[in-house]
């Protein structure tokens, strides 16, 4: 199964055993991928635990303005390019590009920072 997640394409994660497997290789193919799972979780949450720290509530918010501040002048400057009508110039179109791109990699930070969280790879802290 194929899902579309914002603009990159994710497949399902979930087993499937193949049809013509009988019960007890799909139990011992199952078993494996649960390790290899349980491997890639362990990698994950030493690793970007041992990067970030805890994921405080103020992180979640700086990453939260940086991306709504992005989204704004990305499509401020495009408003303002458009308001004399007509078209835009390639040399905006390309500026206009590299506003969405920030746009875009903030906001995938922003929700890889929020999957990691909730995967519980780093441990959560609201800092309130």
């Amino acid at each position: 199964m194929t899902r579309i997640a914002g603009y990159a394409r994710s497949t399902s994660d979930h087993f499937e055993p193949e049809g013509d497997l009988d019960p007890t290789a799909q139990r011992r193919l199952r078993g494996h991928l649960e390790q290899i799972d349980y491997t890639a979780y362990a990698s994950n949450r030493e690793i970007l635990a041992s990067i970030l720290g805890q994921a405080e509530l103020s992180k979640m918010q700086h990453l939260a303005v940086a991306a709504a501040q992005a989204r704004g002048i990305w499509v401020k400057a495009a408003i303002t390019m458009t308001e004399a009508g007509g078209t835009i110039t390639p040399h905006q179109a390309t500026k206009l590009a590299e506003l969405r791109s920030s746009f875009d990699e903030l906001s995938a930070a922003y929700e890889a920072l929020r999957r990691m969280i909730e995967r519980g790879y780093v441990v959560y802290s609201p800092g309130v």
